[in-house]
């Protein structure tokens, strides 16, 4: 601890958390006197009482750096389960769009109208399991998630994170992604020599895991996992591909809790990185834009 100058404490509204907060209470409270403090949060409701708290905690001043407005855009969008586009229902002023929610719910009411139609055929809700565009579900097309993700690319808004809360869903999501190629020659060769000098620091034995042999081919066509079962030496990685440049365009990312955005959906979460909406799915969806 001698050797610490600075905390870093993101999503601090935590410390509201009945099961948590209580560790990052005492981790502030125990905390030497000698080092400094960074809090981040943007819903913390009582940021002076807050600043307050630390100054007189540790005898240093805290200073509050706030804006009044949302300097991240949040946009809601709908995309309809079964649907092939989405619907701006929300705006980034708060306003209600009555003609994108009527829009949205008429893509359902079609796609559900031309899958009874069908004998109830059709994609999946967005679950991920069948592989490449639905493989192995018979004559079941790509799920909905799947359909996201191909017309947020097609519309050039990739980098995305697709988050998915469970390992395995994970993993079927990524699968079904791969056949989704988004990387040129160029990155593909640069993602190679990366992973390889990565990897080559694993032992003889770890090298061989099937995580880590199944990584390279998903990272070649900009498709990633990472979640808490990875070796954390490939969750670096995917971390360090998606940074530079955002060679890994769709990483997918398994959530043990719900995440900032607010949704409990049991199929997938999407975030951009590009100037547009983030999407996430299947009926109600929340778009917000990261800078």
């Amino acid at each position: 601890m001698r050797e610490v100058k600075w905390v870093i404490f993101d999503e601090v509204h935590y410390m509201r958390d009945k099961e948590r907060g209580v560790v990052w209470e005492e981790v502030m409270i125990l905390l030497p006197h000698s080092v400094r403090y960074v809090f981040l949060s943007a819903t913390i409701p009582n940021a002076l009482q807050f600043a307050e708290w630390i100054a007189h905690l540790h005898s240093q001043p805290c200073h509050v750096v706030y804006t009044d407005y949302r300097p991240t855009p949040l946009h809601h969008y709908m995309f309809g389960a079964g649907s092939t586009g989405f619907h701006l229902v929300v705006d980034e002023n708060g306003q209600f769009k009555p003609s994108g929610f009527e829009r949205a719910t008429a893509s359902t009411a079609k796609a559900a109208a031309a899958r009874s139609a069908r004998g109830g055929g059709g994609g999946r809700g967005g679950g991920g399991r069948g592989g490449r565009g639905g493989r192995g579900g018979g004559n079941r097309g790509p799920s909905d998630c799947f359909k996201l993700v191909r017309t947020v690319v097609s519309m050039g808004m990739e980098p995305l994170i697709v988050f998915a809360f469970g390992k395995k869903m994970v993993e079927d999501l990524a699968e079904e992604m791969a056949s989704l190629d988004l990387t040129s020659e160029a990155e593909r060769q640069s993602i190679i020599a990366i992973y390889e000098n990565a990897v080559h620091t694993l032992s003889e034995d770890d090298q061989k895991l099937p995580q880590v042999e199944r990584m390279l081919p998903l990272l070649q066509r900009g498709i990633a996992v990472h979640h808490s079962g990875l070796l954390p030496l490939l969750k670096e990685l995917v971390e360090i591909l998606f940074q530079v440049r955002k060679r890994t365009r769709v990483p997918s990312c398994g959530a043990a809790r719900t995440q900032p955005t607010g949704h409990i959906f049991h199929s997938c979460c999407l975030l951009s990185s590009q100037p547009h909406p983030a999407i996430s799915h299947p009926s109600t969806v929340h778009h917000r834009r990261t800078l």
